[in-house]
């Protein structure tokens, strides 16, 4: 409820929605910044990404090279690949759900 019945302290509510954008910026740096991993094979493919989900690394272990069937070793860079990008999107719900949540009830931003 407002005191006195009057309307919300627009210059307020803009600087709370500065506040959160500019936390909401820095989580986004962070997750650029920290890298998870996905495997699969048993490890025989990892796959590093950012936890914005850009690929940064893939190791690939000798074992998993048949040159006779390709698609297999395909199937496991896809699926480490995936791996890694799940374990991303799930480092995104932590640092950015609650902020993205409080921002949503913000009339004219984007979320």
């Amino acid at each position: 409820m407002i005191p006195g019945g009057g309307q919300p302290n627009m210059q307020e509510l803009l600087q709370q929605a500065q506040q959160m954008q500019q936390e909401l910026g820095r989580a986004q740096e962070e997750l650029a910044a920290t890298e998870v991993d996905g495997q699969s094979g048993g490890g025989l493919v990892k796959a590093t990404v950012n936890g914005s989900g850009e690929l940064r690394g893939l190791v690939i272990d000798p074992k998993a090279v048949d040159p006779e069937d390709t698609e297999t070793l395909a199937d496991l860079v896809i699926a480490a690949v995936h791996a890694a990008n799940e374990n991303a999107q799930q480092l995104q719900q932590q640092k950015l759900g609650p902020l993205a949540q409080g921002l949503g009830g913000m009339p004219g931003l984007p979320f």
